[in-house]
């Protein structure tokens, strides 16, 4: 997955004459850590086992000389630490790149396939993301595509979602598309699902982010 598109995303970056940058978020237990793991094919995240999250810090790991993803801790895990969380996401969006450009080029929000209570979720792109970003450059995508309907209708053999299954998830990320509209005021990209447990749509997922990576760095001044 390093070499996924490298010619054209170095091609972008050369031009635009920057490394994009994309902060990676969503609520504890998301699974933003393993989708890391899986793009880099190897452990660069740490993968919370229990009920306490693994992300507490800002970490960058990049995927090639063009491409770097920001790990950062999830919403979810308290009124105090939600409110430090917010902080450190809120002074990253906010990260000067030099010329009054920020150093954050997308937003990735990832949420869980198998939650149904979108609560946080929304909280999360209405309180932080949505009024310290711009909103174009804010994408959502849909992980744990396997554990959608609570893990019936996952083919494992083949690695992927029966038809049953698929007609749900495409169900699943339009209902979002639609309920991130009327929460937020924002219409976004049409989510992508995937597993990243199971290394499926990983490479929808690095289009997403690859065909929607601005031409320049963006402004700070929202």
């Amino acid at each position: 997955m390093e070499s996924y598109r490298y010619e054209y995303l170095s091609k972008k970056s050369n031009e635009a004459g920057i490394i994009f940058d994309v902060m990676v978020t969503g609520v504890t237990g998301a699974g933003k850590s393993t989708t890391l793991n899986t793009i880099f094919q190897k452990d660069v995240a740490k993968v919370g086992a229990g009920v306490d999250p693994e992300t507490i810090t800002l970490d960058s790991y990049n995927v090639n000389d063009a491409f770097r993803l920001w790990d950062s801790p999830g919403l979810g895990d308290g009124k105090q630490r939600d409110k430090e969380h917010a902080k450190l996401l809120i002074d990253l969006l906010y990260k000067d790149y030099g010329d009054n450009n920020g150093w954050i080029d997308l937003v990735l929000v990832i949420i869980e396939g198998s939650n149904r209570d979108m609560g946080t979720t929304y909280k999360l792109l209405n309180d932080i993301i949505v009024p310290n970003f711009q909103k174009e450059r804010i994408l959502v995508a849909v992980n744990q595509a396997d554990m959608a309907m609570k893990g019936r209708y996952w083919d494992s053999n083949n690695n992927k979602p029966t038809d049953k299954l698929k007609f749900f998830l495409e169900d699943k990320v339009d209902s979002i598309q639609r309920r991130v509209k009327e929460a937020t005021g924002v219409k976004i990209i049409r989510p992508i699902y995937y597993s990243a447990e199971y290394g499926y749509n990983i490479e929808k997922l690095m289009d997403l982010l690859i065909d929607n990576m601005p031409s320049k760095k963006r402004d700070l001044v929202i």
